[in-house]
């Protein structure tokens, strides 16, 4: 078996540390050659490729932008009447954060480089977000899928003039957010079949998946003979590290000494990164 890639999800990661710079250089020092971060956008992207760069990181793996989290939103995807701030959304985390100028291998878009290919960005998290305030659930279901495939089909369009490929994450109603709209392996799946484009995938979270319908392993084997590919989320470092996202983050000298990852790279050493 070939040994396994990993990316340290900073949002997790080193919260010890102040700035996702800081994080950056614990991470590369750390052994990581690959970390994702849930929304980045309050930073410079100059001085986050700047700081992936000097750490030897590729960041792997963003989210489009939540919305307004003062009124309870946590993606737009598959919000009703939320459509345009959803591709605005899109839009900043493709191109809109972006640097004047050109930079060697990046996507140009007019005047601005995209900070995805800046970044060396591979995928974006496409966020459903949640079922509105007040609103029944089975009653909105229908018209929050058609909002979610309207949305879909339009992300897909804009992530291939970048090469970039969409993820769809579903996320637990029973623990963590209850009032998400995709929340099972199969909604997500069946969703994915009707969008039915190459560059819309399946982001595979163990800790959700388990939580809303366990059967891990028939889930997964579905998932793989499905046409949509698995991108493995950093939960299933969590759950090999004792099921907690802080397991790695209680020792005293911070994540890094913490860091449980370091016996595995003893035995079995980093796979080979492409560039």
């Amino acid at each position: 078996m070939a040994a396994l890639r990993f990316s340290a999800n900073l949002s997790w990661l080193f919260p010890e540390l102040l700035g996702l710079p800081a994080r950056l250089r614990a991470a590369g020092s750390s052994g990581f050659e690959a970390v994702e971060v849930a929304w980045p956008y309050a930073e410079p992207p100059e001085v986050l490729a700047r700081a992936a760069r000097e750490a030897g990181l590729r960041l792997v793996l963003i989210n489009t932008p939540p919305g307004d989290q003062e009124k309870g939103e946590m993606g737009l995807g598959a919000v009703p009447g939320r459509q345009a701030a959803f591709r605005q959304g899109l839009e900043q985390a493709v191109s809109g954060h972006c640097l004047m100028g050109r930079s060697k291998g990046a996507v140009a878009r007019g005047s601005l480089v995209c900070s995805a290919a800046f970044l060396r960005l591979d995928m974006i998290h496409l966020m459903a977000g949640r079922v509105p305030q007040g609103a029944d659930r089975r009653a909105v279901k229908a018209e929050m899928e058609m909002v979610f495939l309207e949305n879909l089909r339009h992300a897909a369009g804009v992530l291939a003039q970048e090469d970039l490929v969409g993820l769809l994450e579903p996320i637990n109603t029973r623990i963590t957010d209850p009032q998400y709209f995709l929340d099972t392996p199969q909604q997500a799946a069946a969703i994915l079949q009707k969008v039915g484009r190459p560059n819309l995938q399946l982001q595979m979270d163990i800790f959700h998946w388990q939580i809303m319908d366990g059967n891990l392993t028939g889930n997964i084997r579905e998932s793989f003979l499905c046409p949509p590919t698995l991108s493995i989320s950093t939960s299933v470092l969590q759950a090999l590290a004792g099921g907690s996202p802080a397991a790695p983050e209680r020792s005293s000298g911070g994540t890094g000494q913490g860091l449980w990852l370091r016996s595995y790279w003893d035995r079995r050493g980093h796979p080979e990164v492409a560039s």
